[in-house]
């Protein structure tokens, strides 16, 4: 069916049109979508235009593309949520309508790194309790977690429990989480994060790096959460001024 109905630029039209047949269930999660040149003729558009089509479905996490084998569509993400909202990964979970857990691996206490130090300044950090954890959504892992404590903040046998980290600061601490300054970065292929994730080696994770204040602008967390792309979506809302 041809597309050349407005006035748009062919390949958002294309871009719409396949957005409509996976969200009406034409191409299903997973699925592979036909040929460049099977699209591209039942389209009407060329395949110059279908490319660059299926590459902006691809930055937008819609579909991915194996380099000779076809274009796939990608799974919904479970859980969506603005980037602006300080929500623990816990809470994330819990509102997609999925059960929190958490896979311990490890807790151990480490000397800073310079750049630990300026991230927790003015505070003289000397050691830091580094955990490591999977969360996981019933029973599925979707987010590797490293996260950084000063050393004395929260019990050690605390770090292996399933509860949010938020809510343990609070309690053992009386340190409350009220904002964080947050860095997103993409992450290409790393073998012993994919593999504990168990993700397609051809995905690129969401970093989060996020350093935690209190209400009185004090650093008491240092979290990096790799976050699964075909699991978790993340919006901004942004104001002009």
């Amino acid at each position: 069916m041809s597309i050349k109905s407005d006035s748009r630029h062919l390949y958002l039209q294309v871009i719409d049109k396949l957005k409509e047949d996976i969200e009406a269930g034409n191409y299903k999660e997973n699925e592979k979508l036909p040929s460049e040149f099977e699209l591209a003729k039942n389209l009407g558009v060329s395949r110059a235009t279908l490319r660059e089509a299926l590459r902006l479905l691809e930055e937008d996490n819609i579909v991915t593309r194996k380099h000779g084998v076809g274009t796939f569509v990608n799974p919904k993400p479970i859980v969506s949520s603005g980037i602006e909202e300080l929500n623990s990964v816990t809470y994330m979970i819990e509102q997609a309508g999925k059960t929190p857990g958490s896979q311990y691996c490890s807790t151990e206490i480490i000397e800073p790194t310079e750049e630990e130090r300026q991230k927790f300044h003015p505070n003289n950090i000397t050691r830091l309790v580094k955990i490591e954890r999977i969360r996981t959504a019933d029973g599925k892992p979707v987010v590797f977690c490293i996260d950084k404590i000063p050393e004395g903040l929260i019990p050690n046998e605390a770090a292996n429990k399933e509860e949010s980290l938020f809510k343990t600061l609070e309690e053992h601490a009386g340190k409350k989480v009220s904002y964080a300054i947050t860095y997103i970065e993409p992450v290409s292929f790393q073998e012993r994060i994919f593999n504990l994730l168990n993700c397609d080696f051809e995905q690129s994770l969401l970093l989060l790096k996020q350093i935690h204040y209190t209400e009185n602008d004090e650093p008491v967390l240092y979290s990096l959460n790799y976050f699964r792309p075909d699991v978790f979506s993340f919006h901004v809302l942004r104001k002009r001024l």
